[in-house]
């Protein structure tokens, strides 16, 4: 197979070159690009690949179907719905219908979603789910541009994103403690996704410009959930020398930091601070209201899809990484320690 096409080729790569390094017939490349069935996986997917490497268009254009997708792990949490808004008020500006596919706690229970979304062909696509190579492969094959919003792991330089601040977030809510003078400060950090990360670095970072010791056992890794911040905070209040704040890594998270608390009989803030991340409308609600790092869900979604939809037009864009500046929110769970 070789690598790249004629060095004297100036015309853009054609059918007969792919099906040709592909070591396929041309009607099996027909079929990869329209999306029929009839050809092996591992076929599929290696012509999938040139077509993605080589930039191969169709010299007809695909009529625009005036539809977007949003494409999503789970809409129980609450933070779904910041998205969507999101999503909403751009599509109904642009008069774009808005398809929305979840995967829901099991992924592969609708592992075959792209080929829905393939015969949708819609404009474009905004995801917050995680897309293998081989979907993003299957976008690219059939000029279905698409944005990841939030990004939960590394992707090449090429994949268009929006996403935000996490790091500065991160170090914003610990240095907001730090400067209350608390010294026991525990965080309680989400799996190993990209942002998870952030945070927890620009956590360390304001740890150490404080002149606080970083240790490990004051992190625990929890799902992004109530219950998963609860189960944290029990652990950490248990212990022997419990911490005076925790930074949790999101909102949901601290609400758990706040139902482990009332079971010990501490108060927030004058026991325990407590700081989250995301700035969900529960956290002007819960009593007392809880301090935290706003990230502008809404605006990222609205600026994912402005993106998508200037992609799926075909227009050209001047930035395709975009990150949207967090913000320390100060309310009334965080204190200085008492003694």
């Amino acid at each position: 197979m070789t690598d790249h096409p004629p060095a004297d080729t100036v015309k853009p790569v054609t059918i007969s070159y792919i099906a040709q390094t592909a070591g396929v017939s041309i009607p099996t490349v027909s079929k990869v690009i329209n999306g029929r069935s009839g050809v092996a996986a591992e076929t599929r997917a290696r012509v999938e690949a040139l077509i993605s490497q080589y930039g191969y268009r169709k010299s007809n254009p695909v009529q625009r179907t005036n539809l977007m997708e949003l494409v999503v792990d789970d809409l129980e949490h609450m933070w779904g719905l910041e998205i969507i808004r999101g999503v909403q008020r751009v599509v109904r500006e642009h008069r774009v219908g808005l398809v929305l596919t979840e995967f829901g706690p099991d992924r592969n229970t609708i592992r075959y979603w792209i080929d829905d979304t393939i015969a949708r062909r819609p404009d474009c696509v905004v995801t917050v789910a995680q897309l293998s190579d081989s979907e993003q492969n299957q976008l690219r094959a059939r000029g279905i541009p698409f944005v990841v919003l939030d990004p939960a792991s590394e992707f090449p330089e090429d994949v268009p994103f929006v996403g935000a601040t996490n790091w500065a977030g991160g170090r914003s809510a610990t240095r907001h403690l730090a400067g209350l003078g608390h010294r026991d400060i525990a965080m309680i950090s989400g799996p190993g996704h990209l942002y998870c990360q952030a945070r927890l670095d620009g956590h360390r970072s304001a740890l150490q410009a404080a002149g606080l010791p970083i240790r490990d056992h004051d992190i625990i890794r929890a799902p992004l959930t109530e219950d998963g911040g609860h189960s944290a905070a029990v652990e950490l209040l248990n212990r022997p020398r419990r911490p005076t704040a925790i930074f949790a890594g999101n909102d949901l998270q601290a609400v758990g930091v706040y139902r482990a608390a009332r079971e010990r009989g501490l108060r927030i803030p004058d026991d325990l601070s407590v700081v989250g991340f995301d700035d969900l409308p529960i956290a002007a609600m819960i009593d007392p209201g809880l301090t935290t790092v706003h990230q502008p869900l809404t605006e990222m979604a609205m600026a994912a899809t402005e993106l998508a939809l200037a992609l799926g037009r075909g227009e050209p864009v001047s930035q395709t990484g975009i990150e949207l500046a967090t913000k320390l929110v100060v309310r009334a769970s965080t204190a200085p320690p008492i003694g």
